[in-house]
């Protein structure tokens, strides 16, 4: 090896934002779809804080046609006055320094989200170009910026009696993969943002599209609305949402809660507006008194007799949809994302909260509070009978490991860093599968037609599917209380189904039970979609594959006026051990779509949408995006 030195000739200091841009994923997750809209997120927390202290109830964000990205508020507007330290206006400082702000202990805010203090600034390192126009004390005030300079001088204009800020960023593709926003997400993260700030107007535009899309969102029931907007697809077992709230000089919170006839929990927090999917101090104070306080009830009102055992919490939680949001002055976030909140005075804050107000809505209301403890009951009666499912397959040696499933043909290395299992429809692309692999890594499972639908069924009826079983056993990591991914067999579970109707069927209930059951594979990355051809192009000896409709159309345009054999492939077990390898599975030349879950809350919709029991958000859904299908087989 070549020797290096280290010296003080070889420390390097990054001024300024450049250590931004030289290390973007360490300030916004990704270069990616997720870190690009991570910016602008960032700009419209600083609008969403302006709202939490009261100054401000209409955000509007546009997605310009140029793929540059506006956002105004009717804040305060950022401070414009020189802070005599630097010799410059408040708000270049804002832009060009990291952890500069209003957040810091000051007066300015007493509770905020955003990337705390680093926001701003981060977004503007990491812009082609920035430009800001603040309305504040009655002028209209200028800056323009470029890859986190400033090339202007802040400029005092016209005079003005309104206030606010407006940003348009320019995201630099010298960072970014591409600029390609999802309007999807950043609508489900607008409405988000709407629910949980209670009458604040939130308005997104799309302008890349003939006509634009625009979207209003503003809910004055808040969280209530927020719980009834995630229950419209589902069956309640109660019409009205339970609200309960508390405030004191440091700590608010407030939970919204509704039962479903559903068997999963929908359980959301959130602090300071910020999405803690990893949970956190007020999550863990929630779950606990919710289980005693249900409890409780249950006890004195004689509906659990003196010889019955307590409810468990995953028991009272079955069929939960709940909003959890808690604001708090010095949020301290731990976990591998920073989404996880670790205060330690909101865990009793929070229970104290809901054992009071909680208890005092069940005596109100004893028809809702008995609706809710016999469906708990129920809930416990088939954790039971799952556990002795569970016995009886541990006794089978199924979900100990000890004897895996007999259709497996599993690859000889052990190491799962490296090792991978596709997940195959039926016995004949099996067979085709086993032939193709590398066994020294790939493992081949073949399932027999479509798999039980979970979203409509308890765990004891699931652990009895012969299918399923054997994905449990394969992949070795257990199931709900068993489940633990440092078991896991392979880091790499692949979905591969045929290009038709009933493969993605089948691919949307695999992806419904690994969601439900396993969603910590799919948020380590594990899982992933093959992407097999539709089409084999031959001409003469010259062998080409289209993965799509317009990849087909452009290689017969490349072979116009010559003799061209064109197979469609509607199966797996269409194709010959020899072409499966060199499409699909040859790590060298195969494409697989990684599944990630960019909004839980998305997530989750969709999969009630898709496969709960109600029939006409269903209908919807096809109706909303039947257009967008390019190719479907009939």
């Amino acid at each position: 090896m070549k020797k290096s030195s280290y010296d003080a000739k070889d420390i390097t200091v990054l001024e300024g934002l450049s250590a931004v841009r030289k290390r973007p994923g360490m300030y916004i997750g990704s270069t990616g779809t997720r870190g690009l809209h991570h910016l602008i997120y960032e700009v419209v927390d600083n609008s969403i804080d302006e709202a939490m202290a009261g100054y401000c109830d209409n955000v509007l964000v546009v997605l310009n046609e140029d793929n540059s990205v506006t956002v105004i508020d009717n804040g305060r507007g950022i401070p414009v006055k020189k802070l005599e330290k630097y010799n410059k206006p408040a708000v270049e400082i804002v832009l060009t320094k990291l952890h500069a702000g209003g957040k810091f202990g000051g007066e300015g805010y007493k509770v905020s989200g955003g990337l705390h203090g680093v926001g701003i600034s981060v977004v503007n390192a990491l812009s082609e170009k920035l430009n800001i126009e603040i309305r504040r004390d009655g002028h209209i005030y200028q800056q323009e910026y470029k890859r986190g300079n400033p090339v202007t001088d802040l400029k005092k204009g016209d005079k003005t009696d309104s206030h606010g800020t407006a940003i348009t960023f320019y995201p630099d593709l010298e960072i970014f993969e591409d600029l390609d926003y999802k309007y999807e997400i950043l609508s489900s993260r607008m409405k988000e943002m709407a629910f949980l700030n209670k009458g604040l107007k939130i308005t997104l535009v799309d302008q890349r599209t003939e006509p634009d899309k625009k979207e209003e969102y503003r809910y004055e029931g808040g969280i209530v609305d927020f719980v009834n907007y995630l229950c419209e697809k589902k069956d309640c077992l109660h019409k009205k949402v339970i609200y309960i709230a508390s405030a004191n000089d440091d700590n608010e919170v407030e939970i919204a809660m509704q039962y479903t006839t559903g068997y999963s929990e929908s359980i959301f927090s959130f602090a300071n507006n910020i999405n803690t999917s990893e949970g956190g101090t007020h999550l863990s104070g929630f779950k606990g008194a919710i289980t005693r306080t249900v409890n409780d009830y249950a006890r004195s009102n004689n509906i659990l007799k003196e010889k019955d055992e307590n409810l468990q919490g995953e028991d009272v939680r079955e069929g939960l949809t709940a909003i959890i949001s808690v604001k708090l002055k010095d949020p301290q976030f731990e976990g591998q994302t920073k989404t996880k909140l670790g205060n330690s005075e909101m865990k009793g804050f929070v229970e104290s909260t809901v054992n009071s107000k909680l208890a005092e809505f069940m005596g109100e209301n004893p028809t809702i509070a008995k609706i809710i403890v016999n469906r708990c009951i129920d809930s416990a009666r088939a954790r039971n009978a799952a556990k002795k499912a569970r016995d009886l397959t541990r006794k089978k040696s199924l979900l100990e490991g000890g004897s895996l499933p007999g259709k497996l043909a599993d690859c000889s290395i052990n190491d799962p860093k490296f090792s991978e299992i596709y997940l195959v429809e039926g016995d004949s692309a099996g067979g085709s599968a086993k032939q193709a692999r590398d066994r020294r890594f790939q493992a081949i499972l073949p399932l027999r037609g479509k798999i039980l639908n979970v979203e409509k069924a308890r765990l004891h009826k699931i652990l009895s599917s012969i299918e399923i079983q054997a994905m449990i056993t394969a992949f070795g990591a257990g199931i709900g209380e068993d489940f633990n991914i440092e078991n896991a067999r392979y880091h790499r579970i692949i979905i591969m189904t045929d290009a038709d109707v009933d493969g993605s069927h089948i691919r949307t209930l695999i992806l419904t039970f690994l969601y439900r059951y396993m969603v910590k594979l799919i948020e380590a990355g594990y899982v992933y979609i093959a992407q097999p051809p539709l089409y084999q192009v031959k001409n003469g000896k010259e062998v080409n594959y289209a993965y799509s409709d317009k990849e087909l159309e452009s290689l017969k345009k490349k072979y116009e006026g010559k003799k061209t054999n064109i197979q469609q492939y509607k199966g797996l077990g269409e194709m010959d051990p020899e072409q499966l390898w060199e499409t699909t599975m040859d790590p060298e030349t195969r494409t697989l779509l990684k599944v990630e879950i960019e909004d839980a809350l998305i997530a989750d919709d969709v999969f009630s949408t898709l496969m709960g029991d109600k029939v006409e958000p269903r209908r919807q859904f096809i109706e909303k995006n039947a257009k967008e299908v390019s190719f479907i087989d009939i």
